[in-house]
């Protein structure tokens, strides 16, 4: 019996990038709550209390969704409130992951998500949600951290561990490695066809 993962990456489009030294957390998301980015925000918040130096992006685009959250009021509060740096939808996910050391995704349910995955490819540690699709992507304190859903203060906890400029590079590294296992694109594709081929 084969085991099919159903998603992968372009490990040659999406490469390794040099990993900037500051702590910088970047989350790419629509703008909905299920993805977490409440607690993203209240996390990056309490974060920011003690390491005022630590940076948050968020790009993301609206979304007409039961949760929606309003991009006037990530525009207009949350920068003041909680140090969140809106920037608006990416045009182009490789550069604006490369400004970052460290991917967020706080999603409440998801598959597997692509955002992550292109981060791992591109070198980046991970901090995400112990939920299913989430929890495939990282091997708890090889690459990253998985913390539960819907608290930010487990986010916070992860994020002020990453706030070690080793730690994210050695889990940085790990992401890439763990994408050529388990993750890269053409491996996954092969998978596929021969479970079809077995059916």
């Amino acid at each position: 019996k084969v085991k099919v993962i159903h998603r992968g990456v372009d490990l040659n489009l999406f490469s390794m990038q040099p990993i900037p030294e500051e702590p910088i957390f970047i989350c790419l998301s629509r703008l909905i709550k299920s993805k977490g980015l409440m607690e993203y925000a209240q996390a990056a918040a309490i974060v920011k209390r003690d390491s005022p130096h630590a940076r948050f992006l968020l790009y993301g685009f609206p979304d007409e969704h039961y949760d929606s959250i309003s991009e006037k009021e990530i525009t207009d509060t949350w920068n003041e409130k909680y140090g969140i740096e809106y920037l608006g939808f990416s045009s182009n996910p490789q550069e604006s992951i490369s400004q970052a050391s460290v991917y967020v995704l706080l999603s409440y349910n998801e598959g597997t998500p692509r955002s992550v995955l292109e981060a791992m490819s591109m070198g980046r540690a991970i901090i995400t949600t112990d939920v299913s699709g989430c929890r495939e992507t990282v091997q708890e304190g090889r690459n990253g951290f998985l913390v539960k859903v819907q608290c930010p203060d487990s986010a916070a906890n992860a994020m002020q561990s990453l706030l070690d400029e080793p730690l994210r590079r050695k889990m940085g590294l790990e992401s890439r490695k763990y994408c050529e296992e388990k993750f890269n694109v053409h491996s996954v594709n092969d998978a596929i066809i021969q479970h079809i081929n077995l059916i």
